[in-house]
């Protein structure tokens, strides 16, 4: 499993400690990854997380691993935060990663038909156009395009706590 943008590691850590038969890759922009590599060095050495593997820079825009594939590849809040080009940068390289057959997980915030679920959502989404006016909640319709444009067939929309999603696609055999 290859997680993009994994932040402070807290996805990691507890993916890696709930599923030991899982090996996790956690990634982040070169930048951020003093935020995200001490929660993986705790995990791997406090907590004896043989499955968590060292976090790697990658950047959808201009940085991604070479000469490995994953069976999957999951990012929370990423989506949102990320500027539109770089969204549409995100599914056709997941794609070059993926095993055929591996699986896409995406979870956060999305519009459905240009309409926002929840009041709640709307303002999160003016919040963050106020903080940076290239970042908002996508819409799902969008990436379900990009998505199949990239070879990726959608499997599945699951409702999660606080006004998510968890979005689900399967690269193409």
């Amino acid at each position: 499993m290859l997680e993009i943008a994994g932040g402070t590691g807290q996805h990691a850590v507890h993916f890696a400690e709930a599923f030991p038969h899982l090996r996790w890759q956690s990634s982040d922009i070169p930048e951020a990854l003093p935020t995200l590599t001490p929660r993986i060095t705790e995990g791997r050495h406090n907590k004896s997380l043989a499955n968590l593997l060292a976090p790697i820079a990658l950047n959808v825009d201009t940085e991604w691993p070479t000469g490995q594939y994953y069976d999957a590849v999951f990012s929370a809040n990423s989506l949102h935060i990320m500027a539109a080009s770089s969204v549409e940068n995100f599914f056709p390289g997941v794609a070059n990663l993926l095993n055929p057959g591996g699986h896409l997980l995406v979870y956060g915030p999305f519009k459905y038909e240009g309409e926002f679920t929840t009041e709640s959502n709307a303002r999160f989404d003016l919040w963050l156009k106020q903080r940076n006016p290239v970042s908002g909640i996508r819409d799902f319709e969008s990436v379900l395009e990009l998505a199949a444009q990239s070879g990726m067939h959608f499997v599945e929309d699951n409702a999660m706590p606080a006004n998510n999603q968890l979005l689900v696609w399967q690269k193409q055999r």
